[in-house]
């Protein structure tokens, strides 16, 4: 009896690992953003494909989230917020991590490459390559981490699109667009939030030198702002319709807004209200595309 406690702990111990390291919550916003992406894209609901979506995107990001703790994992003993996850408190291996990767990616890439077309695959291997060998390292050495990062963190949405349609359009570019401007107000405020805590693994990621300045709110605003009229390209295209467009104008005017109390306010307070309207903002759309 003892013995098989002892195996259900060590394979409980072991999937909660993995889950760490999946970073498991991000995982399924990523993907819940690619089959609306589907959706949009195809105009239909066909689960066969959805389910090879879901699983082909999900074993790629498994991989970028993974090869980010696999590089940070030195880092991540220095921040609060990362110190006990798998890496830092020795609960896995470097080796078991790198396997996972292989393994991961390979798999994901193919299942998109079988199932939807080379664009799909060709474009989240781009994803991996940013996030995992660029983002990362360049998290310590300037805030153009953020540009990079943005990049794989907008592409969830077209990548959907184009494994519906297989090519890529100008709304395609457009629903990158979005979430590329999306990203910058999403980071920053996470990033002066979190302030103290990046300080001190020596990670700066806020637009300004300067640090939790009116200089970075400024910065933060002028790139909350470009939703709105990319908000207002949704009607011109007529890919949305009009009570999709109008709420994603509505939301992004209001998403603004909040980026401006943070210039009147330079405050944690409205830069923690930022972070939570960004994660809205981001709902907000990809529910738009659905309707």
């Amino acid at each position: 009896m003892s013995k098989e406690l002892t195996i259900k702990s060590f394979l409980s111990k072991k999937a909660t690992n993995f889950a760490a390291l999946m970073k498991l919550r991000l995982s399924l916003l990523v993907v819940f953003s690619s089959i609306i992406g589907y959706i949009f894209g195809s105009g239909s609901f066909n689960l066969y494909k959805i389910f090879f979506l879901a699983l082909g995107g999900s074993l790629v990001t498994f991989a970028s989230n993974a090869i980010n703790q696999l590089i940070e994992k030195d880092t991540d003993k220095l921040m609060h917020r990362t110190m006990n996850r798998p890496l830092p408190t020795n609960s896995m291996n470097s080796l078991e991590v790198v396997l996972f990767i292989g393994i991961c990616a390979f798999s994901g890439l193919l299942t998109l490459a079988l199932v939807f077309n080379s664009t799909t695959a060709l474009l989240s291997a781009l994803s991996l390559i940013l996030y995992g060998f660029f983002y990362t390292p360049l998290k310590k050495m300037s805030s153009i981490a953020v540009f990079v990062g943005a990049i794989p963190g907008a592409l969830p949405p077209l990548l959907g699109y184009v494994a519906a349609t297989n090519v890529l359009d100008q709304v395609a570019v457009w629903l990158f667009l979005v979430q590329f401007f999306w990203q910058f107000p999403h980071f920053w405020a996470i990033a002066w939030v979190s302030f103290e805590d990046y300080k001190r693994a020596n990670i700066m990621l806020l637009p300004s030198k300067s640090g939790k300045s009116k200089e970075s709110t400024i910065i933060i605003f002028l790139y909350t702002f470009m939703l709105i009229p990319l908000s207002v390209f949704a009607f011109w295209i007529q890919s949305i319709g009009f009570i999709g467009s109008t709420i994603i104008l509505v939301s992004s005017i209001l998403f603004t807004l909040q980026s401006l109390k943070l210039v009147q306010n330079n405050s944690d307070k409205e830069a923690k209200k930022l972070m939570f309207y960004s994660f809205a903002y981001l709902l907000v759309f990809l529910f738009s595309l659905f309707l």
